[in-house]
């Protein structure tokens, strides 16, 4: 295959004719990507992006000479990633007219049309117009001037004025090496913190991202400033990187210049962040595969390893940077006779220290002991990196290593700065051989943010800061019993655990909780709270699910999952990883709904437990206990108690049982003044479950709550959970739990009077005319099949029916008609969305009013998955 047909091609403009029309470079332009694309899987990615950078050079000087520029005492530079002869397929092109101190009106005229014929071309110019003494001026009071006038590089026109501006650019009235330094450093401090300090998201930013290519640069830009240095292999020279790590730092580069190369091909424009809608190209354009979801996951994970290898670089390498330009003196604090500290910094005495695999841990274990220290010193990072891949074996391999170890996880400290290090710096895969596995695995959905390594990162990192007084009003509860806890460190090693058989097939909590057991056996752990460390990994699921999918607030629910959690103990433990873990999950997806769900069901428990769970609730008396208590807070708004007794009778029991004496009494006193002629809709002024309660009051129709549910999602409400209930004289008093488009509860007065509004007016319609929002164009790539599945329980009166399915507008409102056809009655809903995928849970009944039969249960689910 000829490689450089194109530039062949572009290399003729220069001696074809004079002139060469627009839409002559445009077709060569298509036939370069079309190039571009047929060879990206035979030749390597650094020539399609030097390919690239000649071709745009021999067109520019092309059309430089047909506007007649090189006529006139000006000249054309290629500057920023240009300048460096590095154009990825779609990248922009960016350009410096340097011109003398005034220029004439004719030659501004030719600048004017020569930058709108690039522009015709179909080039994506950024451009600018200066004097040499323009450049120098700007660039005193922008860093990303000044940073793109390093990488300046001539195409055409006049030497002379080039060679004027050189000169100036190295010299210290420029930028001082120093203030180079701190202002690049910030700058990608700013830019990390938009990232949110992540590189793990659903959709990175192949350039910007924490560990992405600019991160590369950097390096490379204060590389350039401070020696001089055209190329990053210079800084070997310079003693600053050793020949293995700027052979990791060009394997690293190639990896996303690659995958960014294929973006670019794919999207079809200067596109850096990879979009659920090109995962899957992508990842069959870079060889690895056409399965789909498991080829982007192969992908994905050399890429967060990738990203993880040039963040610990760029560290690294900036910290050098900062002792040779900053810290010219720095104080030493020993330590012991392996370590000191400087500036804060643990720095290891001798280059040998680490050929004792202990060494290793010992240094960790300084850390959590010392709170002065703050990170590795650069010096150290090196030798550990070098220790790092000179391990035959795991850390855990040595007996006083596991010793340490647990040490650490019992260490006030041990779980904050000494982990994040360990975390970040890959000693816990070095220590742990499951978790090597799930080091950059992802999930490809859009519930899970982050890999599985950095997801039980954070989540433990959750647990700890619920052990810091600090954090007390931001997670009240969970420090409140993380504080009391005896052994914080049986709820760490969960935590490490939870996910750690992710990606193996089978159950994932039942394998973490073998891993779990044996780790327990090889460490100074007592049997009793391995025990207890294997039981959490095993069922950190299930409060999240009985709480989400489950109505708390029955006492069969209650006595059930009380039954597995067995004592306030177990309950402590698996509360506070419940929420830890769901917060570490993904952060815009955890709301006050979630929270005060969880708070409830653990309150819920452990007053079964002090009841005792073999002790049957009364439910007549609870009914008793409910009225009278309603009656109480009724006597506050002069209720006439006849009417309300009256209104009573019309209810069915199990109104009673299934809300609150504050919600009884709200709905009653709204209802006897209100008339019937219309719906009655109640919004709660304040937030319920840490969302807002709908209540609807009206006559019970055909496909009612389908209605419902399709009028609410009409406003952008998500409903979060739906109780229902029938009135003996053929009304629903229908309760729903929302949240706005902000994932919070309606907190504006005048928002929630007009959705009532809305809702009432359209509920009088026999038909009100609803349109459905579009689905997003992302759900297309996931394939999530329908599952119907029916689960156990103790009554025969109801059926419980969980549903997963691909989430997409009008869903429920389906669910809802679908049921109304099978002539089903709705009890309760709980709806739970995990990224793209819904679980709902309905409680329903037949027209009977008895559980679903073994034949309607498979006519209904047949049904559902049809749909």
């Amino acid at each position: 295959m000829q490689t450089l047909l194109p530039i062949e091609y572009s290399k003729s403009l220069a001696v074809s004719s004079p002139y060469i029309s627009t839409q002559d470079i445009c077709q060569l332009s298509r036939d370069f990507q079309q190039w571009q694309k047929d060879t990206f899987p035979y030749v390597e990615v650094s020539v399609l992006v030097s390919t690239r950078s000649q071709f745009v050079d021999n067109v520019l000087s092309k059309l430089w000479c047909q506007h007649n520029l090189d006529e006139h005492q000006i000249s054309l530079l290629a500057v920023g990633g240009y300048g460096r002869g590095e154009l990825h397929p779609y990248s922009d092109v960016d350009i410096l007219l340097l011109t003398q101190e005034k220029i004439s009106d004719e030659l501004s005229e030719k600048i004017s049309t020569f930058i709108t014929q690039l522009w015709d071309v179909k080039l994506d110019i950024g451009h600018s117009v200066r004097s040499v003494k323009e450049c120098i001026k700007q660039a005193k009071n922008d860093v990303t001037i000044a940073t793109n006038l390093l990488e300046i590089r001539q195409i055409c026109g006049n030497e002379a004025l080039t060679q004027n501006l050189y000169p100036l650019l190295a010299k210290d009235v420029f930028w001082t090496s120093k203030k180079f330094f701190l202002a690049k450093r910030e700058e990608q401090f700013e830019r990390h913190q938009q990232y949110h300090g992540a590189s793990y998201t659903l959709e990175p930013n192949l350039k910007a991202n924490p560990g992405g290519l600019r991160d590369i640069q950097t390096i490379a830009w204060v590389a350039k400033r401070h020696f001089v240095a055209d190329s990053l292999e210079e800084l070997v020279a310079h003693h600053y990187l050793t020949q293995n790590e700027f052979f990791e730092l060009l394997e690293c580069q190639d990896y996303l210049w690659r995958m960014r190369a294929a973006l670019h091909i794919i999207a079809g424009r200067n596109e850096n962040r990879l979009l659920f809608d090109y995962q899957g190209e992508v990842a069959s354009l870079m060889g690895f595969g056409d399965e789909g979801k498991r080829a982007i996951e192969r992908m994905m994970k050399r890429f967060f390893r990738i990203i993880g290898r040039v963040a610990e670089l760029n560290k690294m390498l900036l910290q050098h940077f900062d002792y040779a330009i900053i810290k010219k003196d720095h104080p030493v604090v020993p330590l012991n006779k392996d370590f000191t500290i400087i500036d804060g910094q643990i720095n290891a005495v001798n280059d040998r220290v680490f050929m004792s695999s202990v060494k290793i841990m010992e240094m960790f274990l300084l850390v959590a002991k010392n709170e002065n220290i703050t990170d590795l010193h650069p010096h150290t990072l090196r030798l550990l990196r070098n220790a790092r891949r000179r391990l035959i074996s795991g850390l855990m391999d040595y007996a006083e290593c596991r010793r340490i170890f647990i040490e650490i996880m019992r260490h006030p400290n041990g779980l904050g700065l000494t982990f994040s290090l360990m975390h970040r710096h890959s000693i816990i895969a070095a220590y742990l051989p499951q978790w090597r596995n799930i080091v950059g695995q992802m999930q490809f959905d859009l519930f899970h943010a982050y890999s599985v390594d950095e997801h039980s990162y954070r989540l433990i990192k959750n647990i700890y800061r619920f052990s810091q007084p600090e954090y007390n009003n931001d997670y009240p509860l969970c420090s409140k019993i993380m504080q009391r806890i005896r052994k914080p460190e049986v709820l760490y090693i969960a935590g490490i655990f939870h996910d750690i058989a992710k990606g193996r097939g089978g159950d994932h909590a039942k394998l973490g909780a073998v891993d779990a057991l044996e780790f327990s056996k090889v460490h100074p752990i007592n049997d009793h709270d391995g025990r207890m460390i294997a039981w959490l990994v095993k069922n950190h699921l299930v409060m999240s699910v009985t709480a989400q999918r489950r109505d708390i607030s029955d006492e069969e629910v209650i006595r059930a999952f009380a039954g597995i959690v067995r004592d306030e103990a177990h309950l402590d433990y698996l509360y506070c990883l419940t929420v830890a873990d769901m917060r570490a999950t993904n952060e815009s997806l955890w709301n006050s709904w979630k929270a005060n769900l969880l708070e409830e069901l653990y309150f819920n428990t452990k007053r079964a437990f002090r009841r005792g769970l073999e002790k049957q609730v009364d439910l007549r008396a609870k009914t008793r206990e409910n009225q009278q208590a309603a009656l109480e807070l009724l006597k506050e708004y002069a209720c006439d108690v006849t009417h309300i007794k009256t209104f009573w009778n019309k209810l069915k029991a199990d109104y009673f049982l299934r809300y609150s004496p504050v919600q009884i009494a709200w709905h009653s006193r709204h209802i006897i003044k209100h008339s019937i002629v219309k719906p009655l809709v109640l919004i709660s002024p304040k937030p319920h479950r840490g969302g807002t309660e709908i209540f609807i009051y009206t006559k019970a129709s055909i496909n009612i709550f389908a209605k419902m549910v399709t009028l609410l999602d009409a406003q952008r409400l998500s409903i979060h959970d739906a109780k229902i209930i029938s009135s003996k004289k053929g009304y629903t008093l229908n309760t729903f739990v929302v949240l706005d488009q902000k994932n919070k509860a309606i907190t504006d007065s005048n928002r929630a009077l007009d959705i009532a509004k809305k809702l009432t007016k359209s509920l009088m319609k026999a038909s009100p005319k609803i349109k459905t929002k579009p689905a997003p164009t992302y759900i297309d790539n996931f394939k999530i099949p329908t599952k119907v599945s029916f689960i156990e329980t103790a009554t025969e009166k109801t059926t419980l029916l969980e549903i997963i399915a691909l989430d997409r507008p009008g869903l429920l409102a389906k669910f809802a008609r679908i049921f109304q056809q099978n002539k089903l009655h709705i009890h309760s809903a709980k709806i739970t969305t995990f990224g793209e995928k819904v679980d709902d849970v309905f409680t329903v009944s037949n027209a009977d009013n008895v559980a679903l039969t073994q034949e309607q249960q498979q006519q209904l689910s047949a049904m559902l998955c049809e749909k």
